[in-house]
C-alpha cells in the first residue's frame, strides 16, 4: 500500500471525528478542515523529537485556535509521543484525561501551551519567539535556529489580543513566527460575514507581516508556502482557505460541523465517502507506521544538534548550561540578605515601586534569564532601571521589552517567555489595568509559570488621577485566583523579600505596589523572609494586648499611627503585616491562631475591597475599606475623606471596644 498525504490527513480526520462522537461533545470541523496542512508541515518541516519532547531547538507547534484539540491529540499519538495513547484518545474530554476539551500545558508531553481562550495561543508564540531570539543571540545561529507555528481561527484573529500581539510581532520583525489562518469562513454562529468584513492582507501588512494566501488542501501550494515563510524577513501569515469538516459528506462547509458532534450516521457517510474501512480509532498498520517514520526523523536531528552544542565554543558550552540548568537560590538568597542590612540602617522612606527597582536593579546584575518590560510605564511602574538594556528588532541581546501600551498582549507574551526554557518575565502596569491582563494571568496560574506581574499605583493613594485608575476591586479580583500569590509590599524590606518570595515559587506572582512614598516599618531584621509566612507581627506594644490590627502595603504605616494612638489611650494593640494572604492561609494552625488570636479584638485595613480580609475577622472585629469608587484629588485628602486616618481608626475602635 502506497501511502499518500491524504491517507495520513484522513488518519487525523477519522481520530477527531471519532473521538468527539465518543464523548459526545467537541470540536470535529477544524481537525477536518486542517489536516492536510498539519500533514505537509510536520511531514516536511517541522523539527520534533517525540523522544524528547523538551529538546530545546526543536519547532513550537502551537495550536492557538484551541477548540480543535483533537487535530493535537491526533497529531502526537500518530507521531509517537508517549504521552498520548490510543485509550487516551478514546477518553477524549474525559476526568483526568490529558486529551482535555482544550490543549492543558504538561510538561515532556509535546502540548506546549494552555490554550482555548480565543488569541491566547497566538499572544504565546509571540513571546516564545521572542525567547528564540534572546537565545539565538546568546548561543549562535548554530545552537538557536527553530520557528514556531501556530494554527489560528478566525476566532483568534476576531480578538483584540490578535491585534496587540501581532502588531508587537511585526514591529520586533519576529521572522522565525509562521501563522496558518484557517479561513474557513465559520463561526459558531453560522458565516464569519455575519460579523466580519476584514480585508486581511491589508491588516496584517500594516502590521509588518508578510501575507500570503493559499487553498489549504493543496499539499504543492501548503509546501511553497511554508519555504517562502522560512525565508522571509518578517513574521508570516499563511490566510489557508480550507473546508470546515472535510469529508463530512452533509456537514463540510457548514457550522454545524465545527462545535458538535458530527452523528454516527454522518461518520459512517464519511467513511463510505473517503474510502476508510477502519472501525472507530483504528489506524491501519502502514499508515501508523508512516507516521511514526516522520516522528523518528526528529531523532536525527537532535543528535546533530547534540553535536553542533559539543563542538562549540567552551564558553557557549557554560553560558548555555548555566542559564538552561542553574538555579539562583544561594545568590538571591544573599542578596537579599545584603539588601535587608543596608536599608535598615539607611530607613529611607520611599514609594514601594521605587523599592521594587532598587530590587530588579541587583537582580539584573544575578540573573541572566530576567526578561523585564511594561506597557509604556516604565518611568511610573519603575520596572527599568540602569541596567535595563531594550531588546528591540535589530538587537535580542537586551533584557527589556517596550510592550506599548498592550496589557493583554503582554501578559499573554510573557506567558510564552515563561514557557521558553528558564526565562523569567516580569511585566508592569498600573494596578486598574489589571483587568486587562486577567485572562493571561488566570493561564499562568493554571500553568504554573513563573511569570512576575508587577502591577503599581496600588490604591487610592495613587491621588488626582481619580477613580477611573484608582483600583478598589482589583487585589479582591487577583486572590480570588488559585495558584496566585498577590504580595502587596509595606517598605523596602518587605518589597525585597517578596521578590525573593516571588523568584521561589513554581507558579504566578503579582507584586502590588504605591505610587506614594511609604515609612520604613520593620523593627528589626531577620535573616528570615517573614513575607513567605504571608503575615507576621511588626509590634506589640504589650503581650496582653485586647486588639490586633492587621493591614498591608501603605496602610501598615497607618496601623502603626493608629497603634501609638491607642496606647497613649491605654488601649494595648498588635500590629500585624500581611503582604500575602495566600501564603499566610498556607501556614500551621498554630501560626494563624499565634497571629490572630481568638480574644483578640480584631481589625482589618486596606485602602480597598474587604471581601478578602472577612475570613480573619470571624465575628469578632471589624473590617475596614473602602466599597466604593474612590474620587479625584491629592492622596492625603483622599484617606481623609475615606475615614482612613489614625484618628478616625482609634474612635472606631474605642467606640467598637465599649460594646
Amino acid at each position: 500500500m502506497k501511502i499518500k498525504l491524504n491517507d495520513l490527513s484522513n488518519a487525523i480526520r477519522f481520530l477527531a471525528a471519532d473521538a468527539v462522537q465518543n464523548a459526545n461533545s467537541g470540536h470535529p470541523g477544524m481537525p477536518m478542515g486542517m489536516a492536510d496542512i498539519a500533514t505537509v508541515l510536520f511531514k516536511y518541516h517541522l523539527r520534533f523529537n517525540p523522544k524528547n519532547p523538551e529538546w530545546i531547538n526543536r519547532d513550537r507547534f502551537i495550536l492557538s485556535a484551541g477548540h480543535g484539540s483533537m487535530l493535537l491529540y491526533s497529531l502526537l499519538y500518530l507521531t509517537g509521543y508517549e504521552s498520548i495513547k490510543i485509550e487516551d484518545i478514546k477518553n477524549f474530554r474525559q476526568l483526568n484525561s490529558i486529551c482535555a476539551g482544550h490543549p492543558e500545558y504538561k510538561i515532556n508531553s509535546g502540548i506546549e501551551t494552555t490554550t482555548g481562550p480565543l488569541g491566547q495561543g497566538l499572544g504565546n508564540s509571540i513571546g516564545i519567539a521572542i525567547g528564540e531570539e534572546i537565545y539565538r543571540k546568546k548561543f549562535g545561529t548554530k545552537i538557536i535556529n527553530h520557528k514556531t507555528y501556530v494554527f489560528a481561527s478566525d476566532g483568534d484573529l476576531m480578538e483584540g489580543l490578535s491585534h496587540e500581539a501581532m502588531s508587537l510581532a511585526g514591529h520586533l520583525k519576529l521572522k522565525n513566527l509562521v501563522v496558518f489562518f484557517d479561513n474557513n469562513k465559520i463561526s459558531i454562529d453560522g458565516s464569519t460575514s455575519l460579523s466580519v468584513s476584514d480585508n486581511y492582507k491589508k491588516r496584517f501588512e500594516s502590521y509588518g507581516w508578510s501575507f500570503q494566501e493559499i487553498n489549504g488542501h493543496n499539499e504543492k501550494q501548503i509546501n511553497a508556502a511554508i519555504k517562502k515563510a522560512i525565508k522571509s524577513s518578517k513574521p508570516s501569515l499563511i490566510s489557508c482557505k480550507t473546508k470546515i469538516g472535510l469529508g463530512s459528506p452533509n456537514k463540510v462547509g457548514k457550522s454545524s460541523s465545527h462545535g458538535a458532534p458530527l452523528g454516527e450516521d454522518e461518520i459512517k457517510l464519511m467513511r463510505q465517502k473517503l474510502n476508510w474501512r477502519y472501525d472507530p480509532f483504528h489506524i491501519p498498520d502502514e499508515i501508523l507506521k508512516a507516521w511514526r517514520e516522520i516522528g523518528r526523523q526528529g531523532e536525527k536531528l537532535e543528535q546533530d544538534w547534540l553535536k553542533a552544542l559539543n563542538n562549540s565554543s567552551q564558553k557557549t558550552k557554560e553560558n548555555f548550561n548555566k542559564i538552561n540548568n542553574k538555579v539562583y537560590k544561594n545568590e538571591i538568597r544573599d542578596f537579599v540578605l545584603k539588601e535587608k542590612q543596608k536599608y535598615h540602617g539607611e530607613k529611607p522612606s520611599l514609594a514601594t515601586r521605587q523599592c521594587s527597582m532598587k530590587v530588579i536593579e541587583g537582580l539584573n546584575n544575578i540573573l541572566p534569564n530576567l526578561i523585564g518590560g511594561s506597557a509604556d510605564l516604565s518611568g511610573s511602574n519603575n520596572t527599568k532601571t540602569k541596567n535595563s538594556i531594550v531588546i528591540n528588532a535589530k538587537n535580542f541581546s537586551g533584557n527589556y521589552i517596550h510592550y506599548g501600551v498592550r496589557e493583554h498582549a503582554m501578559a499573554a507574551v510573557m506567558n510564552g517567555l515563561a514557557l521558553y526554557h528558564n526565562l523569567i518575565p516580569f511585566g508592569g502596569t498600573f494596578l486598574i489595568f489589571s483587568d486587562y491582563c486577567k485572562p493571561s494571568i488566570r493561564l499562568s496560574a493554571l500553568m504554573g509559570l513563573k511569570v512576575i506581574y508587577i502591577f503599581s499605583h496600588d490604591s487610592i493613594g495613587l491621588g488626582e488621577d481619580g477613580p477611573t485608575h484608582q483600583p478598589i476591586e482589583q487585589l479582591t479580583g487577583l486572590r480570588a485566583i488559585p495558584n496566585l500569590n498577590v504580595f502587596r509590599p509595606a517598605d523596602i524590606c518587605e518589597t525585597i523579600e517578596c521578590w525573593e518570595a516571588a523568584l521561589n515559587y513554581d507558579g504566578p506572582s503579582a507584586i502590588v505596589l504605591s505610587r506614594q512614598k511609604l515609612p520604613y516599618n520593620n523593627m528589626r531584621i531577620t535573616t528570615d523572609n517573614r513575607c513567605m509566612m504571608g503575615a507576621y507581627e511588626v509590634k506589640i506594644t504589650s503581650h496582653d494586648s485586647k486588639v490586633t490590627i492587621a493591614a498591608s502595603g501603605s496602610e501598615v504605616g497607618l496601623a502603626l499611627e493608629t497603634q501609638k494612638l491607642l496606647k497613649e489611650n491605654n488601649i494595648e494593640s498588635k500590629v500585624v503585616s500581611m503582604p500575602c494572604q495566600e501564603l499566610f492561609d498556607e501556614q500551621s494552625e498554630d501560626y494563624k491562631n499565634k497571629i490572630f488570636e481568638k480574644e483578640s479584638f480584631i481589625i482589618t485595613l486596606e485602602a480597598g475591597s474587604i471581601i478578602s480580609w472577612k475570613k480573619y475577622v470571624k465575628g469578632n472585629g471589624i473590617t475596614i475599606g473602602i466599597d466604593d469608587f474612590g474620587k479625584s484629588a491629592p492622596y492625603k485628602e483622599l484617606f481623609e475623606n475615606f475615614d482612613l486616618t489614625s484618628n478616625k481608626l482609634v474612635t472606631l475602635i474605642q467606640s467598637a471596644l465599649r460594646k
